[in-house]
């Protein structure tokens, strides 16, 4: 009998749209029924999870940053957190600089960057279509070094991003030779599309993760096991990407979506459809007769 559910968002739980459909929306629900707490364990900083957390009527626990940070909801505090020291966040900041190369911050809050593209394009565009109090905290600012000088702001990570490939792996050379941080090896372009009435357009690009050492969604759900008493073999893992990597290889049944990168079907229990195929509902409902 499964306890624990953690499922990852982009490219997991929401659809290419950024929208948890009502299929999957109605297996988590019949997941909860049976017993298994679902968690969101997902990259994202902690406002836009909350949101989708509630939508969901998943109360109990969030993962934030890709592991840095766990989120107790009923009690509404923060009980884990790994985060970037600032001497690190601003030594890569100083290399994405002097490369020209797009970065973001992701704090505990929100997301600081200087313009709208990649990632922060796709969330800004998601946000037209939500609630105030549901969007994704978006803090535009132009000198993203002194801002971090002057302010005690706790990161959680630093998204990379560029369309060309050569810039992109020239970039993740220098970036490996900081010491104390986890660089996510990212092996292809992400892939997103936003819709503006009835045109739709796609988001590529290449990137990678920056957090501290030993953030991992594993570790933090290690961190959760031990707190809710459960066993390993107790735990499901929903995923697609290289920071799913570890929990879909350790847990008790680690389940790939059907878009995932290949290292990510090769560690996994269960290959599932994709995200925009109700995969996750499918693992949820192959979970019981």
């Amino acid at each position: 009998m499964y306890k624990l559910a953690a499922i990852d968002l982009d490219g997991t739980m929401l659809n290419q749209y950024g929208i948890v459909t009502q299929r999957t929306k109605q297996a988590i629900k019949r997941a909860q029924q049976r017993g298994i707490e679902v968690i969101i364990a997902s990259g994202r900083p902690m406002d836009s999870i909350k949101a989708i957390a509630e939508e969901i009527k998943s109360e109990k626990y969030f993962i934030s940053g890709n592991g840095a940070i766990i989120y107790d909801i009923q009690n509404d505090k923060i009980i884990y957190e790994n985060t970037l020291k600032k001497q690190k966040t601003l030594d890569i900041i100083k290399i994405c600089e002097e490369n020209s190369i797009y970065y973001n911050i992701y704090t505990e809050k929100e997301i600081i960057a200087k313009n709208l593209q990649c990632n922060v394009l796709y969330y800004h565009k998601e946000n037209l279509n939500k609630e105030e109090k549901n969007k994704t905290h978006i803090n535009i600012v132009e000198n993203i070094y002194d801002y971090i000088v002057d302010r005690d702001e706790k990161v959680v990570k630093i998204t990379i991003c560029d369309n060309n490939q050569v810039i992109f792996n020239s970039i993740m050379r220098k970036l490996k030779e900081i010491e104390e941080i986890e660089v996510l090896e990212v092996s292809h372009m992400s892939r997103k599309v936003i819709r503006q009435g009835s045109v739709e357009g796609p988001i590529e690009y290449f990137y990678t993760e920056i957090s501290a050492q030993n953030v991992d969604k594993w570790n933090a759900i290690e961190f959760l096991k031990e707190k809710m008493q459960i066993k390993t073999e107790e735990i499901v893992a929903i995923g697609d990407n290289v920071n799913d990597k570890k929990m879909i290889e350790n847990a008790g049944l680690g389940i790939a979506m059907g878009e995932s990168t290949p290292v990510i079907k090769n560690v996994a229990n269960q290959i599932t459809g994709s995200n925009n195929e109700d995969g996750v509902a499918q693992a949820l409902e192959n979970l019981w007769p």
